[in-house]
């Protein structure tokens, strides 16, 4: 008998022949075990006083077990033969639906939890559940006999992978005695495609993802010899698992494939390869990992370090070092250099990213897994996030925040506040140690939608504001221990600063032009003239959604208004981003981001960035939208709309980002010769000196393997002088200014007797121990200049002129 035979038979028990229980037994080769069960299930249910009936399944045995079922003259123990060894999943699948019950018991053939724990599934069946699911792992439950000690560790870990992956909230999916709503029950199993252990996982998930409440019941279980689990069915158990995860994970990799397209010009060589509008980002992140890692290995302190800027140094955790990464990977970063590290963070990440508002998107909004798809491809590869991917991984590695936006929901919910609000704090403190300004955006459109949400639902609101606001409270108390440090250093500790001038005339907002006009890297639309006019950087384009995509989100929102109060949230939430990101006046007027402008945190904040926000909501909305679609009953209406998103969509598909070869590193770094001309505390002085336009020197650094120190560079730091404004780089010294314009401009500066005296002042405050001018743009100029400062020509020594202070 085949699963679709019996469907197509018997798709509902007639009126007639409903029974109140049908239990299900699957069996094989049960001979042994099989009739001190029957005995157990007919002896108790006929003393309940209901219709019932037992149905074994016999899933292709080679004993006597069909002729132990047939021998009994009760009608109301039926056997149906299955169709020869296609395992528990394919037996349960027949089982329930041969079965009439208007509830469903299923029981292993051991009945190693006995019937008389039936009482209390039914109790919570009675309460409004759809499943009861006998638990051996809640407090309340009974053990007789155990398992193997290695068993049970297997089984331990199979369950903790399961509520991972697949059902959240059940700690024991795999008891064999479990009570389903029956017409439910047929449901769940006729969907299910699973022949083997892991059936139970498959129909719980489809419960979860149909919104039937499941409760997990404590009962008592003994273990009975004969079991039928070989080592070989693990691993099945796993295939099954992969199966019914089948479209997450090909979602998964189709993001992976997605990060590695976009970043295909420096992926595949990145020690070699340069990302062209990355500016000086990449050398700079680059450090930052290498120099992290090296703090680590020599067990120093990893909050800060003065390769850069000697001899005040470079406070990391007032910069984006990204310790939460740049830690845990000191050992890549040893192994294979600093510049694989960053290729693989940036473009691991950002998959990951994608990985996680699709996860959260499916889990909190849609059941439709291409919709999830479609809306955290967008929420992860907007715009204004591919800006960034050229230059910034702590605003492309995002995972962490749609699980801090999950764990914020689960505390609304009030069960599990506690624990929910201990993993939120924890998550808080390692998104901090990501970025911390990501997670300050995030925090501020999690508050906006919360109000939007509470304006639209206030019954919702007033139920979940005391569990919120306790946790929050916890989650508070948990992360504040392990930041507290961290943070008095980056605001009280050396080279420390407050705020900082971003140093743009034109301002930092967005404009409405920006937010309406198509992204540069658009891979049908850009125009990198217009969106550069309009921005400050390539690395900075926060906005270019595209007009396309505004009218899009503007239609879902008018035309799911009523149906769905959560697009009046996110809807609210994309607008209230928008708007902020325009800055303190927008237009004529004030906006509202004036209200936070100069508030501690958000006066450094480049306010443009802000529209990053909307593109979470954005995904959502389309993935609303395009769920509902798929389910229009009208045919016309589901293509044309279905088109009309393509459509939208197609201008934010991205190019892949530029890129070019690298310039190679002089062998004056990197055959080691640089060794005799900086001794021990002394510094090499670049020509002109590091800083953010031109951070080449920090690559050289990187090649030595962190060898010698070096005054200049590309960081955060305070303006000096007993000026704490932040600024990038630091401030220049006249030596480091004068070399600085000459490079610019070509001009040779007039060279005095002052000027020598300056510039020998300088390098001793820099305890130069020689001074290095490598190939570039207006060379000889520089040459010539450094040439009157010190006195004396310079010696060209593998590939660069050096002026050794020792001579």
């Amino acid at each position: 008998m085949t699963v679709e035979g019996a469907v197509e038979r018997k798709p509902g028990p007639e009126a007639d022949d409903v029974v109140e229980l049908s239990v299900v037994v699957p069996a094989r080769d049960e001979e042994n075990r099989l009739g001190p069960t029957l005995d157990a299930l007919v002896a108790h249910l006929a003393g309940t006083g209901g219709t019932w009936e037992v149905v074994v399944v016999d899933d292709g045995s080679t004993d006597a077990t069909r002729e132990l079922v047939t021998a009994r003259r009760d009608p109301r123990v039926r056997l149906v033969a299955g169709d020869g060894g296609r395992g528990k999943g394919h037996a349960l699948r027949l089982g329930v639906a041969a079965g009439r019950g208007r509830r469903i018991l299923l029981t292993d053939a051991d009945l190693a939890t006995p019937v008389t724990e039936l009482e209390r599934l039914e109790k919570a069946l009675a309460d409004g559940h759809a499943a009861a699911v006998g638990s051996r792992a809640l407090p309340g439950a009974t053990l007789g006999d155990r398992q193997h000690r290695v068993r049970e560790l297997l089984g331990t870990a199979g369950n903790v992978l399961i509520r991972a992956t697949t059902v959240r909230g059940i700690r024991d999916t795999q008891c064999g005695f479990k009570l389903l709503d029956g017409d439910k029950a047929r449901a769940a199993f006729a969907a299910s495609r699973i022949d083997g252990w892991a059936i139970d996982v498959e129909v719980l998930r489809y419960f979860q993802r149909q919104g039937w409440p499941v409760v997990e019941v404590p009962v008592h279980w003994s273990h009975r010899p004969g079991s039928k689990i070989r080592p070989l069915d693990y691993l099945g158990f796993l295939r099954d698992l992969a199966r019914l995860r089948r479209p997450d994970l090909l979602a998964a990799l189709l993001f992976l494939v997605f990060a590695v397209t976009l970043y295909a010009g420096r992926f595949f060589d990145p020690a070699h390869r340069y990302l062209t509008d990355s500016l000086q980002d990449q050398n700079q992140w680059e450090w930052f990992f290498a120099v992290t890692a090296d703090n680590v290995v020599h067990l120093r302190n990893p909050l800060f370090t003065d390769l850069q800027g000697f001899p005040d140094g470079v406070n990391l955790m007032a910069n984006t070092a990204m310790l939460g990464l740049s830690v845990p990977l000191t050992p890549l970063t040893l192994l294979s250099g600093p510049a694989i590290t960053l290729s693989l963070v940036m473009t691991l990440g950002l998959a990951a990213t994608a990985a996680a508002w699709y996860w959260l998107i499916g889990k909190r909004l849609v059941d439709s897994r291409a919709a999830a798809f479609t809306g955290a491809a967008l929420a992860a590869f907007a715009p204004p996030l591919v800006s960034h991917a050229n230059a910034h991984p702590n605003f492309v590695v995002l995972f962490m925040i749609p699980l801090l936006i999950d764990r914020a929901l689960r505390l609304c919910e009030g069960t599990r506040v506690a624990r929910d609000a201990t993993a939120l704090g924890l998550m808080a403190a390692y998104q901090f140690f990501l970025g911390e300004e990501p997670l300050l955006l995030a925090v501020l459109g999690m508050l906006v939608f919360a109000v939007a949400y509470a304006a639209v639902r206030p019954d919702v609101a007033r139920r979940s504001v005391r569990p919120l606001l306790r946790g929050l409270a916890i989650a508070a108390a948990v992360a504040l221990p392990l930041l507290v440090y961290p943070l008095a250093w980056q605001f009280s500790g050396p080279q420390s600063y407050d705020g900082i001038d971003h140093g743009t005339a034109q301002g930092t907002a967005n404009s409405l032009r920006a937010l309406l006009t198509f992204a540069e890297r658009s891979l049908i639309a850009g125009d990198a003239d217009t969106v550069r006019a309009l921005s400050l950087n390539p690395t900075e384009q926060n906005a270019f959604y595209g007009w396309p995509l505004a009218l899009l989100t503007l239609v879902i929102t008018v035309l799911l208004w009523r149906r769905r109060p959560v697009v009046r949230a996110l809807a609210a939430t994309a607008f209230a981003a928008a708007l902020l990101s325009m800055g303190p006046r927008v237009g004529a007027l004030p906006g509202p981001w004036a209200l936070l402008d100069r508030l501690p945190l958000f006066e450094s904040v480049i306010e443009s960035r802000v529209a990053i926000v909307c593109a979470a909501p954005l995904g959502m909305l389309t993935a609303l939208a395009a769920e509902a679609l798929v389910a229009a009953p009208r045919r016309a209406v589901r293509y044309a709309g279905l088109a009309a998103v393509a459509l939208a969509l197609l201008p934010v598909l991205p190019a892949p980002l530029r890129s070019e070869p690298r310039p190679a590193t002089p062998a004056f770094f990197t055959d080691g010769t640089w060794t005799s001309h900086a001794h021990a505390g002394e510094t090499l002085v670049p020509v002109p000196l590091a800083e953010p336009g031109a951070a080449e020197a920090l690559h050289w650094q990187t090649a030595t393997g962190l060898g010698f120190r070096m005054p200049g560079g590309y960081f955060n730091g305070p303006y000096g002088d007993g000026d704490r404004t932040g600024v990038y780089g630091v401030p220049l010294r006249f030596t480091a200014s004068l070399l600085r314009e000459t490079r610019f401009t070509g001009v040779a500066p007039v060279i005095d007797a002052s000027a020598r005296a300056a510039a020998a002042e300088d390098l001793a405050y820099w305890r130069a121990g020689a001074l290095v001018l490598a190939p570039q743009p207006n060379a000889g100029v520089l040459r010539e200049t450094v040439e009157k400062l010190v006195g004396r020509p310079g010696r060209r020594v593998d590939g660069v002129w050096v002026w050794d202070l020792h001579e």
